[in-house]
């Protein structure tokens, strides 16, 4: 088959799938990006201008789950309990997979930072950027490395928990970055941090081994996702009109408790579509097609997007797609799917490039015993 289709938990998994969905979700929270505004901005917005905010808070709420669904993916691919490999094997598969792309596409977006941007050269901004990544979506190739660095030891914990002990991790896991940050926001009293040293996004990772084996009905998972997604709007507003500050936005963070149950439903959704079957490669439909395409290509559209949104948005094409030309409604959807084609095209074209196609990304690899 050409799909990738993974045994997970004892399920045929279409993995497929699941990235498409998280790719066009981080494209998507990037496209309406734009309207975020300080709680200041939000207090001078007319009735329809309040509207159009809230239609932004819609799109971001369910599209902040998008990154969530990449960290537990890779969870569930990197720890399965039969993966066993050497460190040096291990790290080798890494460094093909994103060592060449993340100095690629660091390099490219120091130029877009210089040529652009218009920042000035100096070593300074430089180191920086080579320490923290030299533009904001890069975050997440760190994110990866660190829990790369944590694979070889997560993957005993979880071949050798049991599940009991899997599910008091991952509660350890949100009671620190969720729950304890959620109550401090309620109180004057704040618990030291050192309390839960379990932080970060390394319960994602856990969660993505540990929920390829849940069950749960269609039915109750698709009402909690979706009561996730709808807490997550109404407490993002509540928070703008009451708190504001640096706290607005609390509750679309990757981390908030509601963000963390509309991830894990969304995941656990899309483990229950069935894979397409019984097709060969000339008899897929087009949308598995492109559903293959885009998954083929999560990371050098990862990596690229960016640079066509801020494209569109300033009209280096000739004609500008932003907050001054369109209604959101339209324009976080519209600018959406024409950064996901422009996007996938060119990494498609620039693929045929020799020797380029190892430096822009290329897909991920399956270990054939994974399989079916």
């Amino acid at each position: 088959m050409a799909e990738k289709l993974n045994k997970l938990g004892g399920r045929t998994v279409y993995v497929d799938l699941i990235r498409a969905t998280a790719m066009v979700g981080v494209i998507m929270l990037h496209a309406s990006g734009q309207w975020l505004m300080s709680s200041q901005e939000f207090s001078q917005l007319n009735m329809l201008d309040t509207v159009r905010w809230v239609v932004v808070d819609v799109y971001q709420s369910v599209s902040v789950i998008s990154v969530p669904l990449f960290l537990m993916l890779t969870g569930a691919l990197l720890l399965q309990s039969e993966k066993k490999e050497s460190l040096n094997v291990f790290f080798k598969k890494r460094w093909s997979r994103i060592g060449l792309p993340f100095f690629f596409w660091t390099s490219a977006y120091f130029v877009w930072d210089f040529v652009v941007a218009k920042i000035p050269v100096s070593p300074d901004v430089i180191a920086q950027g080579l320490l923290n990544g030299p533009y904001t979506h890069m975050w997440y190739m760190y994110v990866l490395v660190g829990l790369y660095l944590l694979t070889p030891i997560v993957r005993i914990f979880i071949a050798n928990a049991d599940p009991t002990i899997i599910k008091y991790f991952v509660l350890l896991w949100f009671m620190g970055v969720a729950t304890i940050p959620f109550f401090n926001l309620l109180t004057i009293y704040q618990l030291h941090s050192s309390v839960f040293t379990v932080t970060g996004y390394v319960g994602y990772f856990v969660l993505g081994a540990y929920l390829s084996t849940v069950q749960m009905r269609r039915k109750t998972i698709t009402r909690l996702m979706i009561l996730g997604m709808v807490l997550t709007v109404f407490a993002t507003y509540v928070m703008t009109v009451t708190v504001g500050g640096a706290d607005m936005y609390f509750f679309q963070e990757y981390l908030s408790p509601t963000v963390i149950l509309a991830s894990v439903m969304m995941f656990l959704l899309l483990f229950t579509v069935k894979p397409p079957s019984g097709q060969n490669e000339a008899g897929l439909s087009k949308i598995n097609k492109l559903v293959k395409l885009i998954s083929e290509n999560t990371l050098p559209i990862y990596l690229f997007h960016v640079m066509i949104i801020e494209s569109l948005q300033n009209g280096f094409f000739g004609f500008a797609i932003n907050r001054n030309t369109l209604n959101p409604i339209v324009e976080v959807p519209l600018l959406t799917a024409i950064v996901l084609f422009v996007s996938l095209g060119t990494i498609l074209l620039l693929k045929k490039v020799p020797y380029l196609k190892q430096l822009i990304g290329c897909a991920p690899t399956y270990d054939q015993r994974t399989r079916p």
